[in-house]
């Protein structure tokens, strides 16, 4: 399956669309750590205010996500391997026994069902080539933006937050590339945990990649956009157009609604 963008934004729009969804976004995020704090507690805590009953790691947590996503926002330049390094040194501040460092002790992941993998210890030159190879192909940024994803994800290249900061990563390749913002709604998380297990397992990607690429991808058609604007835009001129006849006691034919819709549209751009 070939995995075009299906979105095209400018660098700008994508950046808007981010800091417009940030805190559904950490809101998601943070569930990869467990935390069970609603939409609106996330709000509260991204505001800088406490809220009672959660507890100062999970505050920690959605602050740190928080200031990695503002990070990958707000940097104007590509990602770089050591910009992935600077994301898991933001989001597993409190977390990883040394943020920003790769991994080099042993590390395990439980899976569905009580299984576990035991992923090998990654040598950073060869994450290293693996991320600027990668970058280099001719492939589209929403395809380099997942596998770049769930490489790391199953390599737990860091000593924690990896499925934060990978996801952050792949988002920056997004974002600077227009091509919306990949964040699994919660409501499929059962389907993508069964999917994330299959593939740690198997090593094989192209089924989870195939189906987020379905179910993960947000964005905005600007054009479909445009569209409906000028849809909504006809829709009114032909009511005015229509009054017009009506009160100047004009036949209201389809013709001369078509001819007075023209006029309208005629005024209105010589107005602007």
């Amino acid at each position: 399956m070939i995995l075009q963008n299906k979105y095209s934004l400018t660098t700008d729009q994508n950046r808007r669309l981010a800091i417009q969804n940030l805190t559904r976004l950490v809101y998601t995020n943070s569930r990869f750590e467990g935390l069970t704090t609603t939409l609106p507690q996330t709000q509260t805590i991204i505001d800088g205010l406490g809220v009672d009953g959660v507890s100062i790691d999970d505050i920690n947590t959605i602050v740190q996500l928080k200031r990695g996503w503002q990070y990958i926002i707000n940097d104007p330049e590509p990602l770089t391997f050591n910009k992935m390094k600077s994301i898991n040194k933001i989001v597993a501040l409190h977390d990883a026994l040394e943020p920003g460092a790769i991994r080099t002790g042993s590390s395990q992941v439980v899976l569905a069902a009580d299984a576990t993998y035991t992923p090998e210890i990654p040598d950073e030159t060869k994450e290293k080539e693996y991320f600027e190879d990668l970058m280099s192909k001719d492939i589209s940024t929403t395809d380099k933006a997942m596998t770049l994803m769930y490489h790391n994800m199953r390599n737990q290249i860091f000593w924690d937050g990896n499925k934060r900061s990978a996801t952050l990563a792949a988002n920056k390749i997004m974002i600077d590339g227009g091509a919306g913002l990949l964040n699994v709604p919660l409501d499929k998380w059962g389907k993508w945990n069964e999917l994330i297990s299959d593939y740690y397992r198997t090593n094989k990607m192209e089924r989870i990649k195939d189906w987020t690429y379905q179910n993960g991808i947000q964005g905005i058609d600007l054009d479909q956009k445009q569209r409906t604007q000028n849809n909504a835009e006809e829709q009114l001129n032909r009511v005015y157009a229509k009054k017009f006849l009506k009160e100047n006691h004009f036949a209201t034919n389809k013709s001369n609604i078509s001819k007075m819709v023209k006029n309208i549209e005629i005024d209105r751009k010589n107005a602007k």
